[in-house]
């Protein structure tokens, strides 16, 4: 079964009263291991106060989330998102009269995927992040549905960062002798999108890795054949180089 991204929160020690915030398919918090719905009056505030990455102006929050009426009514809305939260057992989101921050010992999936893709890319995988290979490539879509321009934003910079890592997990995996692994995982990154030629070669890699020749042609291909329709433009040099050489040293 494909692995979604929330389980990368199972890891770790685990601490009394621990609280896991899923953006991935949710948002939804789990607390002790116990999970509770967010209030639907509440949720793009929970998400908007974790995708800030620390401390934010109450007067911030309440006007790029209710930007529709004057301050008092935006104020309003916002404590009655807090209220909400607090009535469901989610108490996450602490505040003064001025600022708004997540409780010190929440735990967001985005920031644990975050580290963990970063890590990939800058080439220093911790022991453990080799071990996440298969997802479905729904997983990859940060809040889908939603279209403020925050949630926009963050979706599309983590959508790039994930195809990054990725790509660079089947490199890792190629060096490390799991070349089916790294397939499989070009192979995700190919589904989320097709057109994106550092994709296509680094699953052609996979294949030249593991000797399978035809495998890495049927791949160009079946690529070449798309940015033609799609795009009107043959496959870059690098990805023709790197077929050609490899059928001559074949």
């Amino acid at each position: 079964m494909p692995t979604h991204p929330a389980t990368l929160l199972s890891r770790g020690s685990r601490t009394a009263d621990r609280v896991d915030v899923n953006l991935f398919g949710g948002p939804y918090v789990s607390v002790d291991g116990e999970r509770r719905d967010v209030p639907e009056g509440s949720k793009r505030l929970l998400a908007y106060v974790c995708l800030a990455g620390g401390r934010i102006e109450r007067r911030r929050a309440a006007g790029t989330l209710w930007p529709d009426g004057d301050d008092v009514r935006a104020a309003g809305n916002l404590r009655s998102a807090l209220w909400r939260l607090k009535g469901c057992g989610i108490e996450v989101v602490e505040s003064d009269k001025v600022l708004l921050w997540l409780r010190p010992d929440t735990v967001v999936d985005v920031e644990v995927l975050d580290d963990w893709a970063s890590r990939l890319v800058a080439g220093r995988p911790a022991p453990g992040d080799l071990d996440l290979v298969r997802w479905h490539t729904d997983f990859l879509e940060l809040l889908p549905g939603w279209y403020d321009d925050w949630a926009l934003f963050e979706r599309e910079r983590l959508r790039q960062l994930l195809l990054h890592a990725m790509e660079a997990l089947a490199t890792e995996l190629v060096t490390r002798g799991r070349a089916a692994e790294a397939v499989a995982v070009a192979l995700t990154a190919v589904s989320a999108e097709p057109l994106r030629e550092s994709a296509q070669r680094t699953l052609m890699e996979c294949h030249l890795a593991e000797g399978n020749l035809c495998e890495a042609r049927r791949a160009f291909d079946t690529y070449r054949r798309l940015a033609l329709r799609e795009l009107g433009v043959e496959p870059g040099s690098r990805l023709r180089s790197l077929l050609s050489a490899s059928a001559a040293v074949g």
